[in-house]
């Protein structure tokens, strides 16, 4: 046996132990081995010159085609090429055999059987190089652009899974910052409702109100060192924009630096110093001058900034009792009878006959009160003097802003309507907005009510034949001091020495 013939069955047996057919690659496709054409010795042309074509058809062969050579192409040569139709063979002649020089016939599509993966050109991704008895010529050239195999989810792979086109891997979603994104866009979509909702609130309640200047006092910041101070002045004046007396005089404070909301009703008998008009009561600053002059003499004479206002008057707080629902207090058997009393003027006044509203458990006790009802409680003064008739309204505005929070989510336009036309002020619309934004968080402070002057700090003095009380400021003004400004300390108790 020949070594060619030993080399020739060598190279049947390695075929016939491969799995797969090999592969010859070429610059854009492949072929099946057993159809590729073998390499053909390169023979040199030549030159066709003269008689050169008439020797080649008397030896049976073609004449020369478009490109210097024999056509392969029968019947091709009879038509020409577009504007040079006199190249090749006459027309109507046959081809006598094919052309030896012209490359081999294409391989059926049949034939061909694409090895998953390197079907199609891809990114630059090349896996690992085969190890088989073939010895790695199933393996595609190095640097060659292919993609991974198809048909196959490269996620079902686990770890083993090849990267997806453009080389890398998928990265896998956080679940925790997916949860914190999630949580903050909720948080996002909430505070817009609660704005939107505040917005549409103030818009309503505001457009009801009198607005009213306290010459240049509204200039001032509503907020200075963290504390809101504004005066509510309770007029008896029958109807809205009447001038009347200031029969109720209270300060809401709302401290951001002690936590706490402070209600102190202000005596009307205090003999203060009125700026440009010299030394009298309190309340005769509100007659002669208003709400302005009012916060002027305040501030004057207790050291405390006070530049807003809001004006209410009987209507009003009768109004935004009955707004509540009413309200529950405990009263005493002479406490009734003045209760009564007071209902009288106040039916008087708007139309309602004799004994309207009474109140028939003359003993006294936890009762409820309508708004008519507060109102004449609030007023007496016959029992405690002015100091026990500013209690007793405070304590009316307590039960009312108790109340309060749910009233506005049940019915906020009934409480608005009921309130707000019998209300006079100098806040502007984003005042409000914002003092309705924070009182969420003011509720949560804690609530001290007081008078001013404070037990054991005033005297009864009759000045120009006027009763009127002293009172030792500077006692004051600490008390105000102290529970605006100053932050309670926190007690630390010190460890007993161990013997």
């Amino acid at each position: 046996m020949s070594n060619e013939y030993r080399n020739d069955r060598d190279v049947v047996n390695r075929r016939s132990r491969t799995t797969e057919r090999p592969i010859i690659y070429r610059e854009d496709d492949y072929y099946n081995y057993d159809e590729a054409p073998r390499p053909r010795a390169t023979q040199q042309r030549r030159p066709a010159g003269p008689g050169y074509e008439q020797q080649r058809r008397a030896a049976g062969r073609p004449g020369p085609g478009p490109q210097g050579r024999p056509s392969a192409r029968p019947g091709y040569a009879q038509q020409g090429r577009p504007g040079n139709p006199q190249q090749g063979r006459p027309a109507g002649r046959p081809a006598v055999n094919r052309d030896p020089y012209a490359p081999g016939p294409q391989p059926d599509a049949r034939l061909r059987r694409p090895v998953q993966g390197y079907a199609q050109p891809g990114p630059a991704y090349e896996p690992p190089r085969s190890s088989g008895g073939n010895g790695g010529r199933n393996t595609p050239p190095r640097g060659r652009n292919t993609q991974p195999p198809r048909g196959r989810d490269n996620e079902s792979r686990g770890r083993n899974a090849q990267p997806p086109r453009g080389g890398k891997a998928p990265r896998r979603k956080n679940p925790f910052k997916s949860f914190i994104k999630t949580v903050f866009i909720t948080l996002l979509v909430l505070l817009a409702i609660v704005l939107g909702l505040s917005f549409f609130m103030t818009k309503k309640a505001y457009s009801l109100m009198t607005y009213e200047e306290a010459g240049d006092l509204g200039d001032a910041k509503l907020t200075e060192d963290g504390v809101t101070n504004i005066l509510l002045i309770g007029n008896d004046s029958r109807t809205n924009g009447e001038d009347g007396r200031s029969d109720a005089m209270i300060i809401v404070s709302i401290s951001t630096r002690t936590g706490k909301v402070l209600m102190t009703s202000v005596l009307r008998d205090i003999y203060v110093e009125i700026p440009g008009y010299g030394s009298n009561r309190l309340n005769a600053a509100y007659a002669w001058g208003g709400p302005e002059l009012l916060m002027k003499t305040i501030e004057q004479n207790f050291d405390i900034p006070v530049n807003r206002y809001v004006l209410v008057n009987f209507e009003a707080f009768a109004n935004v009792v009955d707004a509540v629902g009413g309200i529950d207090l405990e009263l005493t058997p002479d406490e009734v009878i003045w209760l009564n009393a007071y209902l009288n003027e106040y039916n008087e006044l708007r139309g309602k006959e004799f004994g309207y509203d009474y109140i028939y458990q003359l003993e006294g006790g936890m009762l409820h009160l309508n708004g008519a009802q507060a109102l004449a409680y609030s007023r007496n003064r016959y029992i405690g003097m002015d100091f026990g008739r500013t209690e007793r309204q405070r304590k009316v505005m307590e039960e009312i802003i108790k109340k309060l929070p749910g009233t506005v989510i049940k019915d906020f336009g009934g409480f608005v309507e009921a309130l707000c036309p019998n209300l006079t002020t100098n806040l502007t619309f984003t005042e409000c907005y914002t003092l309705l934004l924070r009182a969420p968080f003011a509720l949560r402070y804690e609530r001290v009510s007081g008078s001013l002057p404070l037990e054991n700090t005033w005297w009864n003095e009759t000045i120009d034949s006027m009763a009127v009380l002293g009172v030792d400021f500077e006692a004051n003004k600490a008390y105000l001091k102290e529970n605006l400004y100053y932050a309670p300390k926190k007690e630390t108790e010190e460890a007993e020495p161990v013997e």
